[in-house]
């Protein structure tokens, strides 16, 4: 893949000389890996679907890539969340280019709430995420307790070993885990496309992958805390069977394993989301 960096349709400058005039040379500490092919930023917004009338939330936008990527593909409005206050002046000159349309927010994503910002219109999560926030960021978005929640879709960049753990399942015995089961309850995950590492500056040692999650409308009801308590004592003794891994959970493990319809002899990456989700209910129903 290609990184040359071209004068873009939108007349701002290339991302190089954006990034040399800023002096934002990417910092490992704060997991920052650019993308100066706009064609593959260009793709990205892409895969989020049609977004005229769409409010964009962008986490750790750098010098903007994805950012002007979203805006020319017609995003109504982006909010970019950028913690590296060196970033600001170039996201300054892109929202200057875009008058109205892009809001940048000097804050931590882990520690900021965008909901208030982002209105009553559609809104969509698009980003490429600093590998050292990324599973955190996702699951707080899949746990919040209202539920459709306030985002329409996620299309989200990963590394492509965490892109396999969002979309597996019991099917895939050795990517299933916690994550899979959050993921599968409440959303239908895909992975989209791969990127190479020499998409990047620098160039990460692994591949990364693009993936959309989109909300399941009506997800079996269940306790977010209680799915998340049997799935930590289950997958983190995965080697063990079920009546002995989750005493994690609780002090009777056969009475949840009976209530779900689940063999005391299973093993955590055996069991289907709805098998979790069952547990979790049984947990609830005894407390």
């Amino acid at each position: 893949m290609s990184d040359i960096d071209t004068l873009a349709d939108d007349g701002l400058p290339p991302l190089r000389d954006v990034v040399r005039r800023h002096g934002l040379e990417p910092k490992k500490a704060l997991g920052q890996n650019f993308l100066f092919d706009l064609n593959l930023t260009g793709r990205i917004a892409r895969s989020a679907g049609p977004l005229d009338g769409v409010t964009v939330v962008e986490v750790g936008p750098g010098p903007g890539g994805l950012t002007r990527a979203l805006l020319s593909a017609g995003a109504a409005r982006v909010v970019a969340v950028e913690r590296d206050p060196r970033a600001l002046p170039a996201l300054a000159e892109i929202a200057a280019h875009y008058p109205g349309r892009l809001d940048v927010i000097d804050a931590d994503a882990l520690q900021f709430d965008p909901v208030p910002l982002v209105g009553t219109g559609p809104v969509r999560i698009v980003a490429n995420l600093p590998y050292n926030i990324g599973t955190p960021l996702l699951t707080g978005w899949l746990t919040t307790a209202a539920w459709p929640p306030w985002w329409d879709s996620l299309t989200l960049m990963f590394q492509r070993e965490v892109a396999e753990r969002i979309v597996a399942d019991e099917a895939d015995r050795a990517n299933y885990g916690r994550l899979g089961v959050l993921c599968g309850w409440r959303t239908q995950a895909d992975i989209l496309f791969d990127v190479a590492p020499s998409a990047f500056v620098p160039p990460p040692k692994v591949t990364s992958s693009v993936v959309r999650l989109t909300p399941r409308s009506e997800p079996l009801p269940c306790a977010v805390d209680a799915l998340e308590q049997i799935t930590r004592a289950a997958f983190g003794q995965r080697r063990k069977m079920l009546r002995q891994s989750l005493k994690a959970a609780t002090p009777d493990p056969t009475r949840l394993l009976e209530a779900a319809g689940i063999p005391e002899t299973a093993r955590a990456e055996e069991v289907p989301v709805a098998g979790f989700v069952a547990m979790a209910q049984a947990l609830v129903s005894r407390a």
